[in-house]
């Protein structure tokens, strides 16, 4: 047996604005942009290498979606390419010491790029959060 977690519902106020953030800020690709009536839209994105979607979905007040993680092996050139495209990420941090989440964040990345120890984040302009997270990066 396999469960695979596929689609996340986002929901937005504004599907035309968030796929504009999300195809052309968070480099999100298009999958289906689907409107078979006046009221009904289907619109999903993945991010790169990813096996799970997001949905847009309209909500007049929508409920946040909270640290939704992507994960990435260079945290540093992500990070870059996010804040080139114009999207406001918050500064790289990681956990110190590793070993236990008792500790505190310093500044910049893990110094031994250590699994998930190094962290930055960003909001889409619902306010709808992700978190970046780097595993398995290999010094080139």
């Amino acid at each position: 047996m396999m469960l695979a977690l596929e689609v996340v519902q986002l929901p937005v106020t504004d599907i035309d604005r968030a796929l504009a953030f999300y195809t052309e800020q968070a480099g999100f690709i298009l999958d289906v942009d689907y409107r078979p009536a006046a009221e009904f839209r289907v619109v999903q994105l993945t991010p790169p290498g990813s096996a799970c979607s997001v949905q847009l979905v309209i909500a007049d007040s929508p409920g946040r979606v909270h640290n939704l993680y992507l994960v990435t092996t260079d945290l540093a050139d992500e990070w870059a390419k996010l804040i080139a495209r114009g999207v406001a990420v918050g500064a790289v941090r990681h956990k110190d010491p590793v070993e236990t989440w008792a500790g505190r964040w310093s500044t910049g990345l893990d110094p031994q790029r250590r699994d998930y120890a190094s962290f930055a984040d960003f909001a889409d302009l619902d306010g709808n959060t992700w978190t970046l997270q780097e595993r398995g990066h290999r010094a080139s």
